[in-house]
């Protein structure tokens, strides 16, 4: 079987954060976050040159829900946004995102070094596409 190139993206309408992965090695890594201010079409741009780069074969994305599991209005954002996708790879998976920011937060400060919200940001996405791996490989 075919190893596949992972990326995931954890999804904010000021930064994107993104870490990459191996079907193979199933090892999600943060990889970097990408800047949105105010410019989407230009954060759009970036990270499509990341997928052509990397050979992404499957783009996993964080699904935000509230605590009772309903959809919010960034879940919508969300799933509009990746739609800028659908034509640069194979296949768009969603994956739970509850809490990952939390988890990145707190794996970050266990490192005891400043950080910043972009860290936070490819954290969070390297904790989801992790869970994805887990569920699905």
């Amino acid at each position: 079987m075919k190893s596949l190139k992972l990326m995931a993206l954890d999804v904010g309408t000021k930064r994107i954060g993104i870490a990459l992965a191996d079907s193979f090695i199933k090892i999600a890594i943060p990889f970097t976050t990408v800047e949105v201010n105010n410019d989407v079409d230009f954060a759009i741009k970036q990270i499509i040159e990341i997928i052509s780069k990397e050979e992404i074969d499957v783009l996993v994305v964080g699904l935000p829900r509230n605590q009772s599991g309903e959809e919010t209005s960034q879940t919508v954002y969300t799933k509009e946004f990746v739609k800028n996708f659908e034509y640069s790879v194979d296949r768009i998976d969603f994956q739970d995102e509850s809490l990952t920011s939390i988890q990145a937060e707190n794996r970050l400060k266990s490192y005891g070094k400043p950080y910043s919200k972009g860290d936070i940001d490819m954290n969070a996405a390297s904790i989801i596409l992790q869970d994805y791996l887990e569920e699905n490989f």
